[in-house]
């Protein structure tokens, strides 16, 4: 079932072949000495526990309910083999061991890519702010995009000291806040999870150069939302099992505010998007005119800074990808 739900609903090519891999193997433990041997003592008739329910089942209203309440499942009786294989079979007791291990891995990327889908469902546009010139223009900044329709602001500057990064992180969480109370946007923190932790950010973003994913998530805890750059199908694939909510991938072309080495290849962002079904945002010297470009490899949210924050009407800018962003979307 956790393999359907993958396939099938999150349309995840990674987290599919984890799923059959392990199905695969379960399979070939059964097959080992006596135990293909269990079908012939099987009494349907005379299991006493037909009939017997549960008093309370798990919902399952959303595809990471199936997950959860099925990995659940399989998890117990992935216990319940190895403690009888132990007696019937001891050589094949490890085997069913390792599967439930492996199990829980699946898991995780699988609940984790569902619940972020879901929750950054309508999340497109993600602007990355520095510091500004002053703290009145950097709330004027904050306040126009939310009111633009921008869902997701990345606080990124690596220059400011620490006590007056808390400070506008905290002021873009009270605007984001109170400018759209219903859907507000979602603050993140680019690098400093200490920050974001500390203030109460909706999560924060990684890379190569940072805390690991799964030190990440440990400081920023299990509801935040945790990023990760990524510059390879190798460290795309590696976000996406340790846990990450959505990834950076490029850079993809030129930008005014950093410079690149080298750019990511086309084949890459196409193989992320036909693989990796957790919410992928371009980057990287993202402007409008690029967008087209972008969604012919499969990608329809991007993560920009000069193209917004350096443009003359910030707001107009935003709601223009954003508008455009939507319209590729919908395209067959």
């Amino acid at each position: 079932m956790v393999e359907d739900v993958v396939r099938f609903v999150l349309d995840d090519a990674q987290l599919t072949a984890l799923a059959k891999d392990l199905r695969h193997t379960l399979a070939t433990l059964l097959a080992q000495g006596p135990l293909p041997q269990r079908v012939a003592l099987r009494d349907v008739a005379g299991d006493v526990g037909i009939g017997v329910e549960p008093p309370v089942s798990l919902r399952r209203v959303s595809p990471a309910d199936l997950i959860a309440a099925n990995a659940a499942r399989a998890s117990q009786a992935l216990r319940s083999l190895t403690e009888c294989v132990a007696v019937v079979a001891p050589d094949a007791a490890a085997g069913f061991e390792q599967l439930r291990y492996r199990l829980y891995a699946l898991e995780r990327g699988a609940l984790a890519t569902a619940r972020a889908r879901e929750r950054l469902l309508d999340v497109t546009l993600c602007v990355l702010i520095d510091a500004q010139a002053d703290l009145a223009a950097f709330d004027r900044l904050v306040s126009s995009l939310v009111e633009a329709g921008v869902r997701m602001l990345q606080i990124r500057d690596k220059a400011l000291h620490t006590p007056a990064l808390v400070e506008r992180v905290e002021h873009a969480i009270a605007i984001a806040r109170r400018r759209a109370p219903a859907e507000p946007a979602f603050v993140v923190v680019n690098d400093r999870v200490d920050v974001a932790a500390a203030v109460g950010a909706d999560g924060g973003h990684t890379g190569a150069d940072d805390l690991p994913t799964m030190l990440a998530r440990r400081v920023l805890g299990p509801q935040s939302l945790v990023g990760r750059t990524a510059h390879t199908i190798a460290e795309a694939r590696a976000a996406a099992a340790d846990g990450a909510d959505y990834l950076g991938i490029g850079p993809c072309f030129p930008s005014s505010t950093k410079s690149f080495g080298e750019f990511a290849a086309a084949e890459f962002l196409r193989t992320v998007s036909r693989e990796i079904s957790l919410p992928a945002f371009a980057i990287g010297g993202v402007t409008l005119d690029r967008l087209d470009d972008l969604a012919a490899l499969g990608i329809t949210r991007v993560a920009v800074a000069a193209a917004v924050t350096g443009a003359r009407d910030p707001a107009a800018a935003a709601a223009a990808i954003i508008d455009r962003l939507k319209q590729l979307q919908a395209l067959p």
